[in-house]
């Protein structure tokens, strides 16, 4: 992971079709080389984490498996 001041590349900025529109919301868009960014809804112009496919895959398999489950109680 790294953080990338621009989204240089980035197209299709989305977001979870669960999302409420107040603007407060984790968005998620493909970079060149299948790398993953992700930004905050409310500063669009701001840093941005950029993933490999790999590492959000991997992240995204343990929040559905309950891996950081811990961190709601």
């Amino acid at each position: 992971m790294h953080k990338a001041a621009t989204a240089d590349g980035a197209t299709g900025w989305r977001k979870s079709r669960h999302s409420n529109p107040s603007g407060n919301c984790v968005e998620l868009a493909e970079l060149a080389g299948g790398r993953i960014a992700v930004r905050n809804s409310r500063d669009p112009n701001g840093v941005m984490l950029v993933y490999t496919r790999a590492d959000f895959a991997n992240f995204v398999a343990a929040a559905k498996d309950g891996g950081f489950d811990d961190l709601l109680s």
